[in-house]
C-alpha cells in the first residue's frame, strides 16, 4: 500500500480527522499519532470490520504514525486459533502492515491483575458475591438509582485474599467476580460498580490454563491502550457510554499515558446482517457454507466472491466517517467493486445457459482465430485470439420463437451481429419432440461481415456473445444475489426472526456453463467480466485443474446510478 502523507490534498476529512490534526497542531502527545486495531478473535472479520480497519491503519499512514494489532482475547470460551489467523489474512489482504506490532491481550493478563491489585488497595475494587441476577436487580434502571451491594464495604485485606484467592482457583465458576467501587446513584448505568474480572475455567488458546479468572473487556482495554502507548482509542458509537468508565481507571490508576476515546457510527449495510453473534447463527446452523461463504458479509466471503481490496477501501472512503448511525444501501459498495473491476477485469465470453447453433454455410472443418479486446478500458490489455467454428453456442435467453416487443436479439429469420464475427441469420429452429422446447437453432452468416461490420453499411440492433462449441470449456458458474429479502433483516418489523428473511434465490448453480479457451488454468481468485453477464471470480476452494468454478461477483446492471439520478 502506498504511504500517505498529511500533505495530500486528496485525503479524506472527518471529524475524527480534524480532532487529531488539532491535537498534531497542539503538539499533544509531542504529536506522535498512534492507533490500533483490536478485534476479538471470536469470529471472521465482516465489511464493518474492514470500515475500522480502514480508518486507524489509515489515519496512523495519513499522520506518519503507527497503528498496532492487538487481540482481545479475553472471553477464551469463544475464541479460536482460527480466527486469529483469519483476521491477519485479512489485514494484510486490504494492503495494511502492522510490522512487529502484533499484541494479545493475554500478553499483559499479570500486569492487568496487578492493576485490579491496586484498585483494591486504593479502596476502589471489591470482591462481589452477588448471583448475575442479583447483581441486575441492584443495578436499577434508567430511572432508578441502584442498591450498594451487601459485600461493598469489605476491608481491603479481606478483598486482596479473595481476589488472590479467585485467581489460584479456589472459586467455582460465578461464584465471584471483582467490581469497581464507583456510584450506584450513576445516571450511567455502565458506573454502576462494573465487573471487572470473573471467574471462568475455560482452556486459553494461548496462556493454556495458567489463568481461572479473566478481565473484562472495559478493564483490559483501556489499560492495554495505555501500556501499548496509543494516543487516540477509536471505537464505535456502542462504546460511547463505556468512555466515562474508561477514563475513570485511566485516572484511578494514574498511568502515564492516558489515550483518547472517540466514537464513530458503525456500518449497517443494507440486505445483510454485521452481528456477530447472528453471522455465528447462519454459520452454525447450516444457513451457509462457512464463514467464506460468497454470500457473508465477512471479508472472506466478499475476497472469495471477487470483491477487490481497493474496492472496499474506496467503498470506506465513501461513507465516510459519521458520529450518527445510517443503513447504507448495498448498491453503493457493488458499485465500487463495479468501478474497479470495470478497470482492471480482462473481458471474456461465456455462455451460462448454452444453445446450440450451426452456421449451415460455414465450412464443417475450418476453426478460424478471431481478435477479441481484453479490455476496451484499457488498450494496454492488447487483445486475445478466439476460436470461431460452424458449431457455437449462445445464451438460450438471447432467441425468442415468437419474440415479444422491443425483443431485437435473434429469432427465425432475424439477423444479428456475433461479436467480434459476423452477421448471422435464423433460419430453422429445431425442437425436442417431447417437450417442444427449442434445442438447435440453424442460421447462415455473411462471410463479408467479418469482425462485426457490414460493407454494405446495413444494421442490426443485436450484439450476441458466444463460444466455440468444439474449444469452449465446461465450468461451473454460481449466481449469488441478497442474502437477504429485507433490506434491513435485523429490524423486528421485518421479522421477529432475522432468519425468516433468508433469500431462499440466493444462490443458484449452473453446472453445464461453456467459456472461451483462454480461461484454462485460471488461477484462483482470477477475475474477469463475462461480456454482456457481469463480473466474475474463479472460485478460491472448489475450482482446480481439472473443475473450473466461477462466482459471480457482481452484476453489469448499475444500481446505484439509478438511485443517484432518482434523487436528482
Amino acid at each position: 500500500m502506498p504511504k500517505l502523507n498529511s500533505t495530500n490534498s486528496k485525503l479524506p476529512s472527518d471529524f475524527i480527522r480534524n480532532i487529531i490534526a488539532e491535537d498534531i497542531k497542539a503538539n499533544k502527545n509531542d504529536s506522535k499519532v498512534v492507533t490500533r486495531f483490536p478485534p476479538e478473535p471470536n469470529g471472521y472479520l465482516h465489511i464493518g470490520h474492514a470500515k475500522s480497519i480502514c480508518l486507524n491503519f489509515g489515519i496512523a499512514a495519513e499522520n506518519n504514525g503507527i497503528c498496532n494489532l492487538r487481540f482481545d482475547d479475553t472471553n477464551p470460551g469463544k475464541e479460536d486459533v482460527e480466527y486469529v489467523e483469519s483476521i491477519k489474512s485479512d489485514i494484510k489482504w486490504f494492503g495494511f502492515d502492522w510490522c512487529d506490532r502484533l499484541y494479545y491481550t493475554s500478553d499483559y493478563f499479570e500486569q492487568l491483575y496487578q492493576f485490579a491489585v491496586k484498585l483494591i488497595k486504593k479502596g476502589k475494587a471489591y470482591v462481589c458475591n452477588l448471583s448475575p441476577e442479583e447483581t441486575r436487580k441492584y443495578r436499577g434502571t434508567l430511572t432508578e438509582p441502584g442498591r450498594k451491594s451487601p459485600y461493598r464495604n469489605r476491608s481491603v485485606e479481606e478483598n486482596l485474599d479473595l481476589f488472590e484467592r479467585m485467581r489460584t482457583g479456589e472459586f467455582e465458576d460465578g461464584f465471584c467476580v471483582l467490581r469497581a467501587k464507583i456510584d450506584m446513584s450513576s445516571p450511567n448505568l455502565i458506573m454502576r460498580d462494573p465487573t471487572l474480572y470473573r471467574i471462568r475455567r475455560v482452556y486459553h488458546h494461548r496462556t493454556g490454563d495458567k489463568w481461572c479468572i479473566y478481565p473484562m473487556y472495559d478493564f483490559s482495554h483501556c489499560l492495554s491502550d495505555s501500556m501499548e502507548g496509543i494516543t487516540h482509542s477509536i471505537c464505535t458509537l456502542e462504546f460511547e457510554n463505556n468512555r466515562p468508565l474508561y477514563d475513570w481507571l485511566l485516572d484511578e490508576l494514574e498511568v502515564k499515558c492516558h489515550p483518547q476515546q472517540i466514537e464513530f457510527a458503525r456500518l449497517n449495510l443494507s440486505y445483510t446482517v454485521l452481528s456477530k453473534r447472528k453471522l455465528v447463527e447462519l454459520v452454525d446452523e447450516g444457513h451457509v457454507n462457512g464463514w467464506d461463504d460468497p454470500r457473508m458479509p465477512t471479508v472472506s466471503g466478499l475476497r472469495r466472491r471477487g470483491y477487490t481490496p481497493l474496492s472496499i477501501r474506496n467503498f470506506c472512503n465513501c461513507i465516510g466517517v459519521a458520529k450518527r448511525d445510517s443503513m447504507v444501501d448495498m448498491a453503493l459498495l457493488e458499485y465500487n467493486v463495479r468501478e474497479d473491476l470495470n478497470k482492471r477485469a480482462p473481458r471474456v465470453m461465456a455462455v451460462l445457459r448454452p444453445l446450440k447453433v450451426i452456421i449451415d454455410n460455414y465450412p464443417e472443418d475450418f476453426v478460424e482465430e478471431l481478435d477479441a479486446l481484453n479490455n476496451p478500458e484499457d488498450p494496454g490489455m492488447g487483445t486475445r485470439k478466439v476460436p470461431f467454428s460452424r458449431v457455437l453456442f449462445i445464451e438460450q435467453e438471447d432467441f425468442r420463437e415468437d419474440p415479444p416487443n422491443k425483443f431485437y436479439r435473434l429469432a427465425p429469420g432475424r439477423e444479428v451481429r456475433l461479436r467480434y464475427a459476423y452477421f448471422v441469420t435464423c433460419v430453422e429452429v429445431v425442437k425436442d419432440k417431447k417437450t417442444g422446447g427449442v434445442i438447435e437453432l440453424h442460421c447462415t452468416y455473411d462471410p463479408k461481415t467479418k469482425g462485426g461490420d457490414s460493407p454494405d453499411g446495413r444494421k442490426v440492433k443485436a450484439t450476441l456473445h458466444w463460444v466455440s462449441a468444439a474449444h469452449s470449456i465446461e465450468a461451473e458458474v454460481r449466481l449469488y444475489d441478497h442474502l437477504f429479502t429485507a433490506a434491513n433483516p435485523g429490524d423486528k418489523k421485518e421479522a421477529e426472526d432475522f432468519k425468516d428473511c433468508l433469500n431462499p434465490n440466493s444462490l443458484e448453480t449452473l453446472t453445464s456453463c461453456r467459456v472461451e479457451p483462454s480461461l484454462a488454468g485460471a488461477a484462483q481468485e482470477s477475475r474477469c467480466q463475462f461480456e454482456r453477464l457481469g463480473y466474475f471470480c474463479v472460485d478460491s476452494v472448489d475450482s482446480s485443474e481439472s473443475k473450473l468454478v466461477f462466482n459471480r461477483t457482481v452484476t453489469l446492471r448499475d444500481t446505484w446510478a439509478k438511485i443517484q439520478k432518482a434523487r436528482k
